[in-house]
């Protein structure tokens, strides 16, 4: 059913509130990653806007706001600079109809998968890039287009009002939750900026820093409908659909971790396949109206979360808000201080950052460090998606690994009450080589032991050795051992063991052995 409200003690106020705040820290990073990727800053806003309110409305995960993110924004912009914006149009329409196909397929679910040490690493790393992402705000294009750091009194007042807003924020709801304090700190700083004629930049500063144009503006009318003027032929689906399923990989893994995270913070639990749908529907739309795409955003949810948004009001209300911006409020928002939004970041950048994680020093296993460590740097380096995969790909391995250093056995006596029998269960290789001695007892065991290796490989050369170092063991005690199930390459490289092996030219498996004196 459509939930408007999260449940029926959500207020709507508080959805409307947290909904404009998000509205205002939405206009400067639409128009940021309409730069990046090559297109105008309106194509980022329709994107905004469109993506945001069909996810909001049909997504599976109310409070969450989505919206044109930088993850596809690099992806873009070599598309656009080769074949232009009309063929971005098209490909965002087919990344949509991917992600509905996600949906409708139901692979949604598989993100539960997704290990605990990689979303740590997802969520420091995303917390860092935010962080450094705002660092351009405190710097400046010189005459020869190189960015230098803001010197004295322009930066003592940028961080003052970061700082500023940054108090607000955390102290107001000591006294007040009526409004959102974050909402409430941006309001502040404008007016302060505002009445008291302070140097700062604004949002109309920063467009104007991006396009080239000193009066560029946010303002623009209704998206207006429209087919992707492409050839419809062979030639551009090969142009754009690999470009659609990257899109549509990255949109659906940042979607749906960023639903993993909300989940975890508002201990509710959103739907997957639900998400990839509303995603779909979404980008195509998007595609039709001039936009350039989205998916989740993390910065945005958590802004919305942490302002007391919670229901679908929230971000159906963010994208009406910043709609009205776009048509008739664009004068306004464009005085909003950057120092404003940026403290505002710097306080979701300290929300989201797993403060946590630095306990776990010493007390988790060093694999699930490793892997927090690796997916927190590939993801400051490349992007969410490619960290995810690799985290996930470790986490596997080291899963694997790990299961396969043990060999386990089942014993049991032979109904002549003499006879004892191992039956060895997995890889014999150099990792679980000691595992592998450890389990007998030569010494405690009957006259006559029995080895099966039906459901056991031997890999390597220190299998190999394993099986010759236990088989000496029970000779010395003067006990008879049997082998059984070992491979023809096994009985070649055995040493101290060869004679002890019972051949069975039926039953007897045929695998190689990674060993030298047969390479």
């Amino acid at each position: 059913m459509f939930q408007l409200l999260a449940s029926k003690t959500q207020s709507m106020k508080n959805d409307l509130l947290s909904g404009l705040t998000v509205a205002l820290a939405l206009v400067p990073e639409a128009v940021a990653f309409a730069f990046v990727a090559g297109v105008e800053p309106l194509v980022g806003l329709y994107a905004a806007f469109m993506v945001g309110l069909i996810t909001a409305a049909i997504g599976g995960r109310p409070g969450m706001i989505s919206g044109a993110t930088g993850a596809l924004a690099v992806v873009m912009v070599s598309l656009v600079a080769q074949h232009g914006v009309e063929y971005l149009f098209a490909t965002v329409v087919l990344m949509g109809i991917l992600q509905v196909l996600a949906g409708i397929f139901r692979l949604g679910k598989f993100i539960r998968m997704v290990p605990h040490p990689v979303m740590l690493g997802f969520v420091n790393g995303l917390a860092i890039v935010i962080f450094l992402a705002q660092m351009k705000q405190f710097q400046f294009a010189d005459g020869n287009g190189v960015l230098q750091w803001l010197q004295g009194g322009q930066m003592a007042m940028m961080l003052g009002l970061v700082a500023l807003t940054m108090a607000i924020i955390h102290f107001l709801p000591k006294f007040t939750r009526a409004i959102p304090s974050s909402l409430a700190a941006i309001v502040t700083v404008t007016l302060l900026v505002v009445f008291l004629d302070l140097d700062a930049r604004t949002v109309q500063d920063v467009l104007a820093d991006m396009t080239g144009n000193p009066a560029a503006t946010i303002a623009g009318g209704l998206p207006e409908f429209g087919i992707p003027m492409v050839p419809i032929n062979w030639e551009t689906l090969s142009v754009i659909f690999p470009y659609a399923v990257i899109l549509a990989a990255i949109g659906l893994i940042e979607s749906l971790l960023t639903l993993t995270l909300i989940d975890e913070v508002t201990e509710t639990r959103g739907r997957g396949n639900k998400e990839c749908v509303g995603q779909g529907v979404a980008n195509i739309v998007t595609g039709f109206f001039g936009g350039m795409g989205g998916c989740a955003m993390i910065g945005q949810s958590m802004i919305n979360i942490n302002s007391g948004g919670r229901g679908r009001a929230s971000g159906i209300s963010a994208a009406l808000f910043l709609l009205v911006f776009i048509l008739v409020g664009a004068s306004l928002i464009e005085m909003i201080p950057v120092a404003a939004l940026v403290g505002v970041m710097f306080i979701v950048v300290i929300a989201t950052f797993e403060w946590a994680s630095f306990r776990l020093w010493g007390k988790v296993p060093k694999q699930d460090l490793f892997v927090v460590l690796t997916v927190t740097v590939v993801t400051v380096a490349t992007d969410l998606a490619i960290a995810v995969v690799v985290g996930v790909i470790l986490s596997a391995l080291m899963f694997a690994w790990k299961h396969a250093k043990h060999v386990e056995f089942e014993t049991w006596l032979e109904s002549d009450g003499k006879t004892k029998v191992y039956l060895a269960h997995g890889p014999l290789f150099f990792a679980s080589a000691q595992s592998f001695r450890d389990n007998f007892n030569a010494k405690g065991d009957p006259d006559d032991v029995i080895i099966d290796f039906k459901d056991s490989r031997v890999m390597d050369h220190s299998g190999i050795e394993a099986i010759d170092a236990v088989a000496e063991r029970y000779v010395a005690a003067g006990k008879t051992l049997h082998l059984r199930h070992l491979s023809s390459e096994c009985v070649s490289l055995l040493d101290k063991a060869g004679s002890l092996v019972e051949v069975n030219l039926i039953e007897d498996p045929k695998y190689k052995v990674a060993d030298d004196q047969l390479a």
